[in-house]
């Protein structure tokens, strides 16, 4: 009887069931973008490289051993060999679980008899696994005849290379007790060499390795070792260990040390409660340093550097204006950028300008502004502790550049948040420990055993308020697993308050989070002198004025005062308002972006009458001076146009020559965004249900009869063909283009022919559809079923 046993890993993904599958689509979804055809288009992305890789980097330790013990054989292996590997102090509930893991993600398939492993994984694995050298056939096969002489010399086997020599070799090395009587030859030096070859890489260097010498010349432990048979030259200076010494040595831990998961690190239990207040207490001190930044933003925005991001003077001076670190800064301008409330112009002069966004931002409760930048902070993909360090090119790297940028940014915080997440309700864990877990769970990712990202992770989000004394609060919680963060927050923060307590000091004490338009009354008038549970503002001559500037008049300052305090508004406060009141704007300033200097007041009166020069806003400030709103080159050109012969001066006076300008683009930052968002189940049981409906008409096409086949058809061969599936009632494969121009395969059962379209249901989509008759490409009659 023939066997049913899967020949390739087509055949054993037939095999799965539609759960199984969307699985595999669920832990690579690359796989599924574009939906696969069918099982063998599947098979092929599962083996390209790329995707592979990504699919080894979600393994943890002990499932990449138990992938090493796999790869020890050449084609197959099974159950028992890898548990023989392993060692019997392996639980085999760790070693099915591994295994089951690799089957998951498509690394590994067929049943426990004869298990394979992907041929790409092979490739992107070490070709050392678990630091074991090749077998000593790959290696002597490799080898001409003169190399391998000297290998069947120290075997006892004669020199001249004999057809079946090879697998002697094997059988001879294939054989523990012939092996440890090799080894026991070793002295000292030499079992020290082997040593340190048997910890990995098994390669070794030795000049002339493959020039021919005699026992006595060989006076070194890896000459020695050569002479016995124990290493092989592969190189004119290499030699390698082979793989059944390496295994002899090792004895009972071939694959070397357990890599089971490391003991649980112990948790310290904070409290939940204590957690989410610790964390509540920071949330409204972000919000209000992202509400300052902004609105100083707002009103000063700093130019885009022409490379693109933030310069570091403009760093440093917004840093010291919020009272941050120019860390916690770039942390702030980060977010807000990835929370799309800050991004530069698109003009020339581009600038750093709070967005549309910010204004809706503004408006929302204090939960949901929260919710808007925590989320964004988890999922953006720059990194801000790059801020500051030198480049490749031994530049600083800029905040808000595209330097900062890293693809593993998102999956660090994730993963440590993940990490947090794991442990009971209200506990932390120090920087070291999560970092040795992470080792273990992702040790092939680009962050494994990296402290500083770590500790980045877990300060930051202690600042944004995800994180209260190292623990994982409720709101951050919803945050990472994509809940609504605003609800899970709710009743966390205290109740906003209405009032103030004005001191004899000029200080304004808040006893609360203020109401939003308090709050933003206040920071006009003053400046924040401390936060905590209690924020104390301070109001001096500076503030005053700032508020002034801002439209305020002396009476709208003493009645927000006399309205918003509980206590009496000091008359020293009252007096400090009126004294700047009254000294405010008896001095004008303005500014004037090009002037006219001319020793002709005619001209110069005539130039201010002149319709065609209304645009310019032309203003007398002195009797030989104008001045304008518009720019020098503007200035030059409508002057030049309304027949004037104008010519421009630098600051000292001196007539600027000029040539023609090219014309550039701008300068444009791109910001990195998140990735595409993972498919739902609902998307990929639809998938799933696509690949087998292409697979059944791929291996119905197979099937035909080569007659029935009509490729690249012409409309009059298509029409015949889909009539007399009409007349015998057949179903009909079709090959289709889509009008996104992507080629498909249907299986159809024709219902009528008209107007250059065919009607009929498609049971690939499992509906009703009309195809247009000029984008078929090929069809066939399928058999009439039994």
């Amino acid at each position: 009887m023939p066997s049913t046993r899967p020949r390739s890993l087509s055949d054993w993904l037939r095999t799965r069931s539609d759960e199984w599958l969307a699985g595999l689509l669920r832990a690579r979804p690359d796989l599924a973008v574009p939906v696969p055809a069918d099982m063998g288009v599947l098979s092929s992305r599962i083996g390209v490289r790329v995707s592979a890789g990504r699919a080894l980097e979600d393994l943890d330790a002990f499932t990449l051993q138990v992938l090493d013990g796999l790869l020890l054989t050449q084609t197959t292996s099974s159950y028992a060999d890898l548990r023989e590997l392993l060692g019997a102090e392996v639980p085999d509930k760790a070693v099915r679980a591994a295994l089951e893991r690799l089957r998951e993600v498509a690394i590994v398939w067929g049943e426990d008899d004869e298990l394979h492993v992907v041929s790409t994984v092979r490739e992107l694995m070490s070709p050392y696994p678990v630091g074991l050298g090749r077998p000593i056939a790959t290696l002597v096969a490799a080898l001409s005849d003169a190399q391998v002489a000297p290998v069947l010399s120290a075997l006892g086997l004669p020199e001249q290379r004999q057809p079946g020599a090879t697998d002697s070799i094997a059988l001879l090395f294939a054989d523990p007790y012939r092996v440890q009587d090799l080894l026991v030859t070793c002295g000292a030096s030499e079992r020290a060499a082997l040593a340190q070859l048997d910890a990995g890489p098994p390669l070794g260097q030795l000049p002339g390795a493959q020039r021919p010498f005699s026992q006595a010349e060989a006076t070194t432990p890896v000459r020695r070792l050569l002479v016995h048979g124990l290493l092989v030259a592969i190189g004119p200076d290499t030699v390698e260990l082979p793989r059944e010494v390496g295994l002899a040595l090792r004895g009972d831990a071939p694959l070397g040390p357990s890599r089971l998961p490391p003991p649980p690190s112990r948790a310290q239990d904070i409290g939940q409660s204590t957690v989410d207040k610790t964390a509540a207490g920071q949330v409204l001190t972000a919000l209000r340093q992202v509400e300052q930044l902004l609105e100083m933003l707002g009103v000063d925005g700093p130019p885009v550097l022409r490379s693109g991001g933030l310069g570091i003077r403009e760093l440093r001076r917004i840093a010291k204006t919020l009272d941050l670190t120019q860390q916690q800064a770039a942390v702030y301008l980060e977010i807000c950028v990835a929370a799309g409330l800050m991004d530069h112009s698109p003009s020339v002069d581009s600038q750093w300008l709070p967005t549309r966004n910010f204004d809706v931002w503004l408006a929302r409760s204090p939960e949901q502004r929260w919710a808007q930048i925590a989320t964004a902070w988890v999922d953006m993909t720059t990194w801000p502790g790059l801020v500051g360090q030198k480049d490749d090119r031994d530049k600083s790297i800029n905040a808000l550049s595209f330097d900062v940028s890293r693809t593993w940014a998102a999956t660090v915080r994730r993963r440590t948040l993940e990490l947090l997440a794991g442990l009971p309700a209200g506990s932390a864990l120090g920087a070291d420990a999560v970092v040795e877990q992470l080792a273990w769970l992702w040790p092939r990712r680009a962050f494994a055993g990296r402290i500083e990202l770590v500790t980045a992770v877990l300060a930051e989000g202690e600042h944004l308020g995800l994180l209260g004394r190292g623990g994982l609060s409720r709101a951050g919680r919803a945050a990472l697993t994509g809940r609504d963060a605003a609800a899970a927050l709710i009743g966390s923060l205290p109740e906003p308050v209405d009032h103030v307590l004005i001191q004899a000091d000029l200080t304004v004490v808040a006893p609360g989070p203020l109401e939003p338009a308090l709050a933003r009354e206040i920071a006009v008038v003053a400046d924040v002198e401390s936060s905590g549970g209690a924020t104390v503002y301070r109001i001096d001559e500076r503030t005053v004025r700032r508020a002034l500037d801002s439209g305020r008049t002396a009476a709208d300052l003493q009645e927000l005062f006399a309205a918003r305090s509980r206590t009496a508004v000091p008359q020293a406060l009252s007096y400090l308002v009126e004294d700047v009141a009254r000294r405010h704007g008896r001095l004008r300033a303005g500014s004037a972006t090009a002037y006219l200097r001319c020793d002709d007041d005619a001209l110069l009166a005539e130039l201010i009458a002149d319709r065609r020069t209304a645009a310019l806003r032309l203003r007398r400030i002195a009797p030989t001076v104008l001045v304008a709103g518009t720019p020098v080159k503007t200035l030059l050109e409508v002057l030049r146009e309304a027949g004037y012969a104008p010519v421009a001066e630098d600051p000292d006076g001196s007539v600027v020559l000029s040539r023609p300008d090219s014309k550039r683009l701008g300068p444009r930052t791109h910001r990195p965004r998140s990735g595409a968002p993972l498919p739902s189940d609902d998307q990929l049981i639809e998938a799933v249900r696509k690949i087998r409906a292409g697979d059944r008409a791929a291996s119905n096409a197979r099937r035909m009869p080569v007659g029935t086949r009509v490729p690249g058809v012409t409309t009059a061969a298509t029409l015949e063909l889909l009539q007399e599936a009409i007349y015998a009632d057949r179903q009909v494969w079709l090959g289709y283009v889509d009008a996104d121009g992507s080629a498909t395969q249907r299986i159809v059962e024709v219902v009528s022919l008209s107007g250059g379209f065919l009607q009929a249901f498609d049971f690939t989509a499992g509906a009703p559809r009309t195809f247009a008759l000029h984008r078929i490409t090929s069809a066939a009659l399928l058999e009439p079923a039994d």
